[in-house]
């Protein structure tokens, strides 16, 4: 299976644990990730804030390089996605937008391909079975919580994917995994998103609370798959309250059988006591 592949900036940053453990746990799954070629930032968080044609602009950049690859797009991060998608929407009903991107690209859009968020691709895509045929290290003993973000799966009819108020395809996966994905109620609530940057005790807050919730319903850890999600959730300012949270690629991998340490050492809330005390990794 081959796929086009946009990491987009946070995966070669702040979430190159993310980065790093998608390319790896789609080779072991027998899927080819072809990179765009000078692809370019998607715009979020300030793009769409403070100019809708430049937030539509940089988007759609981006799926005329999709387009003329004529692959099927996965999309890692959660704000990539939704802006992609945007920008798709207005690819498809603006015609002036349309030609005018057109004639800065110098070629026609077809918008042949479907664009992914990661998570569809794993459990749609690849699909469960796949997964648990691949399942070397179940993780048995680990409870989890999946927590989805406001963006991943809503607007549904933006998005297309699971359902936007009750979303189960991450929790599907962890339990393919072997963990036991327990139930809560926030699990599509906000962490806060860019307000780290500019109002961060909303986010300490909100983040506390999703913390608190998580580990009322029993949780040893959060999983997400969305960068900002994860930076503002593993920033728990509380010592005392702090979790584990990783990305569902990371504990993908480790279920796959890779070596997953370096990734969750680069985690500011530690996680290998957890995963030690599940022998899940040894020290």
């Amino acid at each position: 299976m081959k796929l086009s592949y946009f990491p987009g900036c946070s995966l070669d940053g702040t979430a190159k644990e993310y980065g790093l453990s998608t390319e790896a746990i789609c080779e072991r799954l027998g899927v080819e990730l072809v990179e765009l070629p000078d692809w370019n930032c998607c715009g979020a968080s300030s793009g769409h804030c403070t100019n809708r044609l430049l937030d539509q602009a940089l988007g759609s950049r981006n799926l005329f390089i999709a387009d003329r690859a004529g692959l099927d797009l996965a999309v890692a991060c959660a704000a990539c996605f939704t802006r992609f998608k945007n920008a798709a929407v207005a690819l498809k009903e603006d015609k002036d937008f349309r030609q005018k991107m057109q004639e800065i690209m110098k070629s026609p859009y077809k918008g042949n391909f479907e664009i992914k968020h990661l998570l569809d691709v794993v459990c749609n895509t690849i699909g469960l079975a796949t997964i648990k045929e691949n399942i070397r290290k179940p993780l048995k003993g680990l409870k989890t919580v999946a927590y989805y973000g406001c963006v991943i799966v809503r607007p549904h009819e933006l998005t297309q994917f699971d359902d936007e108020e009750r979303p189960r395809s991450l929790d599907n996966l962890m339990e393919a995994m072997g963990t036991e994905c327990l139930a809560w109620s926030y699990r599509t609530e906000c962490c806060g998103a860019s307000l780290a940057l500019t109002t961060p005790s909303i986010v300490m807050n909100l983040c506390d609370n999703l913390v608190d919730m998580a580990r009322e319903a029993g949780a040893d850890c959060i999983v997400t798959a969305c960068p900002l999600c994860l930076a503002n959730l593993d920033m728990q300012p509380k010592k005392e309250k702090r979790m584990p949270v990783f990305y569902f690629t990371e504990l993908l991998g480790l279920a796959l059988g890779l070596d997953a340490k370096p990734w969750f050492r680069r985690h500011i809330t530690n996680p290998m006591p957890l995963l030690e005390s599940l022998n899940l990794v040894s020290a």
